[in-house]
């Protein structure tokens, strides 16, 4: 296992190769060990070279309301009235914080996202 710090692109690529031959490595074997440690070092400098930023929150909204099938309506418990829920969706409103607070308890939104 020669490991060393991803600094470049084709030091990246090189990392992804390896973690591919490496894929279903046993865990606690040398092979499972430097999978991990790969995986570790890509991840890092993913999050600095690839960020990626949270979701628009009306998108993240949306987004919820189709994977959990949500119509509007469903939607007045956390905006307060069927013309918030319009007014917010339609961008013509901005969440409050209540609104917030009550998306992402009751619809586990992430609050970084609703926030942005």
């Amino acid at each position: 296992m020669n490991i060393k710090p991803i600094k470049t692109k084709k030091d990246y690529e090189q990392a992804l190769k390896r973690i591919e031959q490496l894929w279903g490595a046993k865990r606690n074997t040398p092979n499972g060990d430097e999978f991990d440690v790969l995986c570790t070092l890509v991840e890092s400098y993913e999050a600095k070279h690839y960020h990626i930023p949270p979701p628009d929150p009306i998108e993240a909204i949306k987004f919820r309301m189709e994977q959990m099938n949500l119509s509007n309506k469903d939607m007045i418990e956390f905006f307060g009235s069927r013309s918030s829920v319009s007014e917010v969706l339609s961008r013509k409103r901005n969440l409050t914080i209540k609104m917030i607070q009550k998306l992402h308890r009751g619809l586990g939104i992430p609050a970084e996202s609703l926030i942005a």
